[in-house]
């Protein structure tokens, strides 16, 4: 089996794909014999490995920079909102100063795994689109939710990535990403709670503005294989409490889906100066 001759095919087809196996092969080899890597077996499986990785910022750290990137953002775009006259009513200033200083710590805490000073990769912003996300306190309010809520979405899209890992560092990042996870779905509640809709991801509420790509599949009725919304509507089921509508909203709103670094870099993307 010419492996070298399939890795250049591939890697002329795809160029970004010689990095990704190269990854992986290093990876399983920790694990496998001389031997058993010269098989078609081993080849096909660091192929799947490869392409399993698709929607991964990358390795533990390059997750936790792309971590930091989004959380610069959040914590620039509070404290924008904070310091601009005007901007914030008095009854939810306190809200908004608060999840600033949230964003901060969580900006501190990902500085300190990666070992650098403080705002060491500090993005430049887009300031036409800043500006207009700070136009008035409803606009503010509906980026905040959206960035919020693809911050949840973000965090949860690369679990699998690190759990996928499996190093002493991914297990420590993962450990930290899921502190700052649940705490970023506690502003999303917040931040609904401001704009008067139900505190958590519901159909109907999320809205389109300022991209609809924030909620996209958002609205799952299968959950691990079982089709809850079936399950609830079913006449058989005694516990059957609620209108078809109202069931069907209830199982959206029970779970949240990842989105993949590409999804959310394209989401997030028209907040930087340059291409994420």
């Amino acid at each position: 089996m010419n492996l070298l001759g399939i890795f250049s095919q591939i890697e002329k087809a795809d160029p970004e794909i010689g990095e990704k196996m190269d990854y992986s092969r290093r990876k399983m080899l920790k694990t496998t014999s001389v031997a058993a890597a010269a098989t078609p077996m081993f080849f096909a499986a660091m192929v799947n490995k490869a392409f399993a990785a698709e929607g991964c910022a990358g390795d533990a750290i390059a997750i936790v920079k792309y971590a930091l990137t989004l959380e610069y953002l959040e914590r620039d775009f509070y404290r924008a909102g904070q310091f601009k006259a005007g901007l914030l009513p008095a009854g939810t200033r306190p809200y908004v100063v608060q999840i600033a200083k949230h964003e901060a710590q969580h900006v501190d805490l990902l500085e300190g795994v990666l070992g650098i000073k403080p705002n060491a990769m500090q993005p430049k912003y887009n300031m036409a689109t800043l500006n207009a996300a700070l136009a008035d306190y409803p606009t503010f309010l509906t980026y905040a939710q959206a960035l919020e809520d693809t911050g949840v979405r973000a965090y949860k899209g690369q679990a699998a990535c690190l759990l996928e890992e499996d190093t002493a560092t991914s297990r420590t990042v993962l450990a930290v990403a899921l502190r700052i996870h649940s705490v970023e779905a506690r502003h999303a509640a917040a931040v609904r709670y401001m704009r008067d809709l139900r505190v958590w991801p519901s159909g109907g509420q999320n809205g389109t503005e300022p991209d609809p790509k924030v909620y996209m599949d958002e609205d799952q009725g299968t959950q691990g294989g079982a089709n809850l919304v079936d399950f609830f509507n079913m006449q058989e089921n005694k516990m059957k409490l609620y209108s078809p509508d109202m069931s069907t909203r209830s199982v959206y709103e029970s779970f949240d889906e990842a989105l993949t670094a590409e999804q959310v870099l394209a989401i997030a993307g028209p907040f930087f100066a340059a291409p994420m």
